[in-house]
């Protein structure tokens, strides 16, 4: 079994509870990219919001060899002809740390790209909880040592009241949830994946880290993939429950679920 294209190929690979660990699996070059984007949600993602491109001087190069790999003029172009999102990562110098040097984020969750372009990969994730103390050392030695003819994906998932690709709230958690019970969770509360891959470019050795975002409603999952989310109420680390809003959802997402369970034994 391997990555899939939806949330429920997605799930079986989703961490869902625990330490922070980076779930890989390796891919081929068929695997990589989704075969059939929503290129209509694309191209409305970046004609709202132009902000979402930002390539600084050293972005340029790695940019401009990404956007010919994907037969596209330049990195928006070649972000508006896939599903996935792009972020370029290079270092200063061997032994440095990787800088997001360049991106094209039409479908961000809770992050704004302006903020981050042009920081080391540990600051992108700050707000992240147990990033620097579980995954960081990690990540920069998988990074030093990814050769350009490996693709690796993982992939995480989200719990959140909206079914948009563009997912950046602006209102506290408990606000955000306040409309949903065990009645209607099946229907306001939807599964949200981010099928994440890690690829270097043989030219500039620049790293490739894409997204992929995929969601779909709790009632319209199989009842394995149920389980596995309602598994992930209390069971994520401290700090992070809260980060995600799980404390506003969980009473809710566990009755539907039980709900769920009972009506299938009955």
């Amino acid at each position: 079994m391997t990555l899939g294209f939806s949330i429920e190929t997605l799930l079986p690979y989703a961490r869902v509870s625990g330490p922070l660990r980076m779930g890989l699996v390796r891919l081929a070059e068929s695997e990589w990219l989704d075969p059939a984007p929503d290129l209509a949600a694309r191209a409305a993602a970046f004609d709202a919001y132009p902000e979402s491109v930002q390539v600084l001087p050293e972005g340029e190069a790695p940019g401009g060899e990404l956007a010919q790999m994907l037969g596209a003029a330049d990195l928006e172009s070649a972000a508006r002809a896939q599903w996935e999102d792009f972020c370029l990562l290079t270092q200063d110098a061997p032994g440095e740390p990787y800088r997001l040097v360049a991106a094209a984020v039409g479908f961000p969750t809770d992050w704004r790209l302006v903020e981050k372009i042009g920081k080391p990969l540990h600051a992108v994730h700050e707000p992240i909880h147990g990033y620097a103390e579980q995954l960081s050392d990690g990540v920069d030695r998988f990074m030093d040592k990814l050769r350009t003819d490996e693709i690796y994906g993982r992939t995480n998932m989200f719990v959140i009241p909206s079914g948009d690709a563009r997912y950046m709230p602006d209102l506290p958690a408990e606000q955000r949830y306040a409309h949903v019970t065990p009645d209607n969770a099946g229907t306001t509360l939807y599964a949200r994946c981010e099928r994440e891959t890690l690829r270097r470019l043989p030219d500039t050795g620049a790293i490739v880290f894409t997204i992929g975002v995929y969601r779909t409603a709790l009632g319209s999952l199989s009842d394995a993939a149920m389980e596995r989310i309602a598994s992930s109420v209390g069971a994520l680390l401290d700090g992070e429950e809260a980060r995600r809003g799980a404390p506003a959802y969980a009473q809710a997402l566990t009755a539907y679920a039980s709900a769920r369970a009972r009506a299938r034994a009955a």
